[in-house]
């Protein structure tokens, strides 16, 4: 099933991608696509559902974050092979955890606003897991059976605060607009090998990112079971996993950073498409 909410910012509707191609009022079935609601019971509830006789959205709707009442945004950094090797750092033993404040998400086309005193702005297609039942200390064997389903997700970056203030990576990566998730949580069951998925990245119709989440070098259970050992996985949480080669900051010989005006179209085999216009922060 292809999942999404619908709607205005705070008030959006469930809804499922109908196989006619409509949006489908799920609202009936659930009140959102969260935490509570993509657990194996409620995505039952929803399968079972007659689609065709739900209410039709306008597709012409504002669709928003696939996941509502997110409660933990948590990022994989130098996670494919051949990133690590196009901005010079090592494999890194472990995967890199940080956390992406959940201000941070919207939906997969608003609009990106480039934060006050910004220098080096920066874009990271990336594979989301939306975890969908509790998960602590778990095996990675077992690491799949946590999660609810895929959703593809702009990692969004502000390298001059992530690289050059001192701390961690987190207040780069915060900004308000910078976690456009979406558009569909797709469930797992959809996805053959989440482990070969196309991806790619186009600014202004370049296109500077096409990669494979096959250059993962930690997987996504692997990643699930890991996390699990240090805190406790909850349902609606997102983990977003890495990114191919192709951002501004390894581009040669001169870094290319995103301006106001520009546009973004991103994608991942099966998770559908993004598109963002940045604009400049306005007090």
């Amino acid at each position: 099933m292809k999942l999404l909410r619908v709607g205005p910012k705070g008030a959006e509707k469930p809804a499922i991608l109908h196989t006619d191609g409509t949006y489908r009022d799920l609202s009936s079935v659930v009140p959102d696509i969260n935490g509570a609601s993509i657990g194996a019971d409620g995505l039952a509830r929803i399968k079972a559902a007659d689609h065709s006789s739900l209410p039709v959205l306008d597709k012409g709707s504002r669709i928003g974050p696939c996941v509502g009442n997110v409660g933990k945004f948590m990022c994989i950094g130098l996670n494919y092979a051949d990133h690590a090797a196009e901005t010079g750092a090592a494999i890194p033993a472990e995967p890199i955890l940080f956390m992406k404040a959940t201000s941070a998400i919207i939906g997969p086309n608003d609009d990106v606003i480039l934060p006050k005193n910004t220098l080096k702005p920066d874009w990271e297609v990336e594979l989301g897991v939306i975890i969908g039942k509790e998960a602590k200390y778990i095996e990675e064997k077992d690491a799949l059976d946590y999660v609810a389903g895929y959703c593809v997700v702009n990692d969004l970056s502000e390298r001059h605060f992530q690289t050059e203030r001192g701390g961690q990576w987190t207040k780069g990566k915060s900004a308000d607009t910078f976690g456009p998730i979406g558009p569909w949580l797709v469930t797992k069951d959809e996805i053959a090998d989440v482990q070969n998925l196309g991806m790619w990245l186009d600014v202004d119709g370049h296109r500077y990112q096409d990669g494979s989440t096959k250059t993962m070098i930690f997987g996504v259970a692997h990643l699930v079971a890991y996390l699990s050992q240090f805190m406790s996985l909850q349902p609606g949480d997102v983990i977003t996993t890495g990114t191919p080669p192709g951002v501004g900051m390894g581009q040669k010989p001169t870094p290319i950073w995103l301006k106001p005006g520009q546009t973004m179209k991103l994608g991942i085999e099966g998770l559908g498409e993004q598109q963002q216009t940045t604009k400049a922060y306005a007090a």
